[in-house]
């Protein structure tokens, strides 16, 4: 008697939704760090245009000087921590274990918690919107102007903690990354035959891990600062603000190198091809 062959129920949209939700295969994650900085991509763009139409024409009232400086800082802060970087780890995510012949990143679960990290940080930040406005003090966000005293809601605590679960998630990325090409080239792939795209993504996980770690224990004294009465930023208690600066641009130098040095590895796999 003939076997019947009984059809199994195709997957539906949950299941999809579900196997993309808990993957740790570092393609889909790749794709899900590029659609989530393209969803930010546009949220910046939209702030962008509200600054540019604010700015048009002399004496606009589109939007008043509060909140022209919470957009500001919104599309700051989003524009480099939510779509360039995201973008450039994308992509590392998906070429860089191809590129040197490797079945997946060294870690493939704690690759996953980085990808999370990004959404959840996003969430900390524009949630502030409805926890009594944005934060108002650029991206930069100088002491002494987001201590307590001269920033009284809680825009610059969302803003803090949001830079921290988005460092945690490029830190732990960069040490994947690193990992990775360390311990799981293909056999022959030497140092000198990698790609120059996986030696870009290399430095800038080096950048990173030097910039990250600086950047997060600034925004945790300023935390302290502001929630635990704390003095490190606050001139009138002993504190130094310009403490903030120095330590912050220990993070701004490298940032502007971990944003470009990867586009640069673009650019030199795709001339010689082309």
């Amino acid at each position: 008697m003939a076997a019947i062959a009984i059809p199994l129920p195709a997957a539906g949209i949950h299941g999809r939704l579900i196997d993309w939700i808990t993957t740790v295969d570092h393609k889909r994650i790749g794709i899900m760090y590029i659609a989530t900085s393209v969803v930010f991509f546009i949220v910046g763009g939209i702030e962008s245009l509200l600054m540019r139409s604010q700015l048009a024409v002399p004496e606009n009232t589109l939007l008043d000087p509060e909140a022209y400086n919470q957009i500001f800082t919104l599309h700051g802060v989003t524009m480099i921590f939510f779509t360039v970087m995201p973008w450039l780890f994308g992509f590392g995510n998906f070429l860089l274990p191809l590129m040197i012949g490797a079945r997946d990143v060294a870690y493939p679960r704690l690759n996953a918690f980085s990808y999370w990290m990004l959404p959840a940080a996003g969430i900390f930040l524009y949630y502030s919107l409805l926890g009594g406005g944005a934060p108002d003090a650029g991206w930069y966000a100088y002491a002494p102007l987001t201590e307590h005293a001269y920033s009284a809601n809680n825009a610059l605590n969302y803003y803090a903690l949001a830079l921290i679960l988005s460092g945690m998630g490029t830190i732990a990325t960069s040490i994947n990354f690193l990992v990775t090409v360390i311990f799981h080239r293909a056999p022959g792939m030497g140092y000198n035959r990698m790609p120059v795209f996986v030696w870009m993504m290399v430095v800038t996980s080096v950048l990173s891990l030097v910039a990250l770690p600086a950047l997060t224990a600034n925004l945790v004294m300023l935390l302290v600062d502001r929630l635990f009465n704390g003095h490190f930023f606050d001139p009138a208690l002993g504190g130094n603000p310009i403490m903030w600066q120095h330590i912050f641009w220990i993070f701004g130098h490298p940032e502007v190198y971990i944003m470009a040095l990867p586009a640069f590895g673009f650019i030199s796999e795709i001339v010689p091809v082309f």
